[in-house]
């Protein structure tokens, strides 16, 4: 079983974002249903260790915040892009919230994750696509901005790897209204 924990976005703020696709020769442009806020890469597990990570992520207790979309930029791998994203603005609240599920997962006993959180949305995968057509994009989007939505809940999603796309299943939700934080 492969999963990840994420912020999923509401369809308005999917299909805003989605407004951006295109103009990319060699792009392989990633689908508004599969867009997403990671907050921690989990990967392959057993499946009785799904449920050691569901019992661990039920016990977080958080604050609803509002996310708000800002900028665009690139990943970059060995000198190449290699993944367009837009930009989350950074809070208080979503950082603590990623910080109790690293938290969380390592208690259980899963590897600490190696990259630090750097909280975006991917668009495009670009390994293929002329990188001056992606630093060009880039430079004509780069003052998108979304208006906030509320996230009022984080999610466990199973991912399967489809033949245009990754297929990803909510699995579960956790509430942070009815969790607050103390």
């Amino acid at each position: 079983m492969r999963l990840f924990v994420a912020l999923a976005l509401p369809s308005e703020l999917r299909e805003r974002v989605a407004t951006l696709v295109g103009g990319i020769p060699g792009a392989k442009w990633v689908p508004p249903e599969n867009y997403h806020l990671t907050l921690r890469f989990i990967g392959e597990i057993e499946n009785w260790r799904a449920q050691e990570v569901d019992d661990a992520l039920t016990a977080i207790r958080g604050n609803a915040f509002d996310l708000s979309l800002r900028g665009l930029g690139t990943f970059e791998k060995a000198g190449r892009i290699h993944a367009l994203w837009v930009g989350v603005e950074r809070n208080d609240a979503m950082t603590h919230l990623q910080g109790k599920v690293e938290t969380a997962l390592q208690r259980i006993g899963l590897p600490p994750e190696r990259k630090r959180f750097s909280p975006h949305l991917t668009i495009a995968r670009t390994e293929r696509a002329p990188p001056e057509k992606v630093i060009s994009f880039v430079q004509a989007h780069n003052l998108f901005r979304a208006e906030p939505v509320r996230v009022e809940y984080f999610t466990l999603f199973s991912s399967r790897l489809g033949k245009e796309a990754s297929v990803y299943t909510p699995e579960v939700e956790y509430d942070l209204a009815v969790r607050a934080a103390a």
